[in-house]
């Protein structure tokens, strides 16, 4: 006999570090580039486009293969592609850091994205699969989600401390040991699953997915760096083409990459909504934190990632602590729109920032933003991964990591773009004094290109021009402030409104704060012959406890009638899951059993992968009706 719920143990805490640890490295990676690139530009000369796709085609790649690779996992074993992942991600980051020209950095930092598209939904998948108590997924979820954000604030200090003292190959090395180490461990610590009844892989879907994502995260990316024209535009337009190409046939095949009828649940749609919103305005901003931080206060790019770390903290306590804590004593609704106006008002608070003096608010905004957008983060990634029926996790953790790249893109190509136009706007005059006018065409585009050409320059003139360039970026950072905390309070309504039915527990699973559940059905009069019935000779020991037994005037219950619709926790093959000869173990209802039920040993109860998990983590997705004969439940191996 097992419990309802089953408590982690020490080998499951210990592997969620090693799953942590594998974020930090992925999230550290988008970022640790940025302050390599001069030392590669120098060193490989690239041209401008070549530039582009070096920074670029990591974040193409592991966007367009996050939802397939998600799929795939769940087909072939979530541990086992992790695996895979590790090696090649290992084996590319190397070459990495040995390229010779700019086409071998691109093509192995392709390879890396595409190693990275296996790590990500992997990692959030097994942590499913590792946690089935409610408060306990919750929690790893925040360990996890803070390991993602503080990654790339991490992956800042990191790339600057060792760029001082090493050749920019170390900023990719250091993926090497991390890699090994995972290779070594996962086997002794993180359980293996995979979906047995999952069919084949479609590979038009997988193409589909691929081509669908890739041209919109490039279209909007493009957008920031050369305004609107019409190959961005073809971009977008065909992404959008073939993302309803790739919708309407999930709803036609037998076996699709993703499950389309998930977004019926409002939980499950909240969760990607928050998802693409509160990535748009997180990684879109910080855009232009790093420059201020560098450009205009003048400060290092080690000391810049320094004043980043208390953001990494408060993105920790967020994601790790907060909103584990508050969400098992609050609506869901409440917890999220309250993260949401937390990062609002760091947003308005770096809104205040000046041209000269504003590291006290950059730091104090940054903080308060990351942490209140790190607690919705966490709370997103459990809705998705718990409302999704497990044999399906893979795919649902794909598809949140695939809203978290758009949103990031969208918001850098948005945010960028409306800050591009205000400071311009601002630097839309004659020239000052001393400054010739193709330097102050230059000027005109960036900030980092003012501070280039003032070198060019006289002191007086360049102590103009820098002056002026910072004023107006000044004045571009504080829109993009704005409109930030204005998406995040829309953000905010979203959440309250489509999370408002969704309670303290996951959705699904009636507790404290969610409607009441529906009361026990009552049990049928004893029957008036105490002679046992055929269903009493059963010797299925699921029997046992308060479940009535049937009665004579009914001797032949069949499951069906004892269960008219199936447990809210059922995955797709929920109902088939149950033996018939244990018929007291259908139930309509979680609170229709008693809490000292119990199940037979080795009973897969529907859509939880294993018989301890409980019922009701999930919401029951699709028609209510019995699977198909031969329809396997999902269940864990090794």
């Amino acid at each position: 006999m097992v419990t309802a719920q089953a408590k982690a143990g020490r080998r499951e805490w210990i592997g969620l570090a090693v799953l942590v640890l594998v974020t930090l490295i992925i999230s550290m990676d988008m970022t640790v580039l940025s302050y390599a690139l001069p030392f590669i530009t120098a060193d490989l000369e690239p041209t401008g486009s070549q530039l582009l796709w070096i920074t670029d085609v990591y974040a193409f790649v592991l966007a367009g293969l996050l939802i397939p690779m998600g799929t795939l996992g769940d087909r072939i074993g979530r541990r086992r592609l992790l695996m895979i992942g590790a090696a090649v991600f290992g084996v590319a980051s190397a070459a990495t850091a040995l390229s010779t020209s700019p086409g071998m950095l691109i093509g192995t930092r392709a390879v890396m994205g595409a190693a990275g598209a296996t790590l990500m939904p992997s990692t959030m998948s097994l942590i499913r699969n590792m946690f089935h108590d409610e408060n306990e997924r919750r929690a790893a979820i925040g360990l996890w989600a803070a390991g993602f954000s503080a990654g790339g604030v991490i992956g800042l200090v990191a790339g600057g401390a060792l760029l001082q003292y090493f050749s920019w190959g170390t900023v990719f090395e250091i993926n090497v040991p991390i890699m090994l180490l995972l290779l070594v461990l996962a086997p002794l610590l993180l359980p293996e699953f995979r979906d047995p009844a999952a069919g084949r892989l479609d590979l038009l879907s997988t193409v589909l997915a691929f081509v669908a994502v890739l041209p919109m995260i490039w279209g909007v990316k493009q957008f920031a760096e050369d305004g609107i024209d019409w190959p961005q535009v073809s971009g977008v337009v065909g992404g959008l083409v073939l993302l309803t190409v790739f919708v309407l046939r999930q709803r036609r095949v037998a076996d699709p990459v993703i499950d389309v009828r998930l977004f019926r649940a409002p939980a499950f749609s909240a969760a990607v909504v928050m998802n693409v919103l509160a990535n748009f305005a997180l990684v879109g901003f910080m855009f232009f934190i790093s420059q201020y931080l560098q450009l205009v206060l003048g400060l290092r790019p080690f000391s810049a990632g320094l004043w980043s770390l208390p953001a990494a903290g408060a993105a920790g306590i967020g994601a790790a602590v907060l909103a584990p804590m508050l969400a098992q004593r609050f609506r869901r609704a409440y917890v999220a729109a309250g993260g949401l106006l937390v990062g609002a008002v760091g947003c308005l608070v770096l809104a205040q920032v000046g041209d000269e003096v504003g590291l006290t608010q950059v730091v104090v905004g940054q903080a308060l933003m990351t942490g209140g957008i790190a607690m919705v983060l966490t709370l997103s990634a459990e809705l998705i991964v718990s409302t999704a029926p497990p044999e399906r996790a893979g795919a649902a953790a794909g598809l949140s990591e695939t809203g978290s790249q758009f949103g990031a893109a969208l918001g850098v190509a948005i945010l960028g773009s409306i800050g591009t136009f205000v400071y311009r706007r601002q630097l839309s005059g004659t020239a000052p004094d001393g400054v010739p006018a193709d330097s102050w065409v230059t000027a005109r585009e960036t900030l980092g290109g003012a501070v280039e050409e003032s070198r060019t320059l006289s002191t007086a003139a360049a102590e103009t021009l820098v002056a002026v360039a910072r004023a107006a970026f000044a004045d571009e950072l504080r829109v993009a402030a704005v409109v930030s905390a204005g998406i995040l309070v829309v953000t905010a309504v979203l959440a309250a409104v489509l999370l408002r039915n969704v309670g303290v527990s996951v959705p699904g699973q009636p507790a404290g704060g969610s409607p009441d559940p529906a009361p026990p059905a009552a049990a049928p009069p004893p029957a008036a012959d105490p002679a046992p019935t055929p269903a009493a000779a059963d010797p299925a020991p699921a029997a046992a406890g308060p479940t009535p037994t049937p009665t004579t005037a009914d001797p032949a219950p069949t499951p069906a009638a004892a269960s008219p619709a199936p447990a809210s926790g059922a995955g797709p093959a929920g109902p088939a899951a149950v033996p018939v000869d244990a018929a007291p173990v259908v139930r309509a209802d979680p609170a229709a059993v008693p809490v000292d039920a119990t199940v037979p040993e080795g009973t897969v109860t529907g859509g939880t992968g294993r018989a301890d998990a409980g019922s009701g983590t999930e919401i029951r997705i699709g028609p209510e009706s019995a699977a198909p004969a031969g329809h396997r439940p999902a269940h864990p191996v090794a």
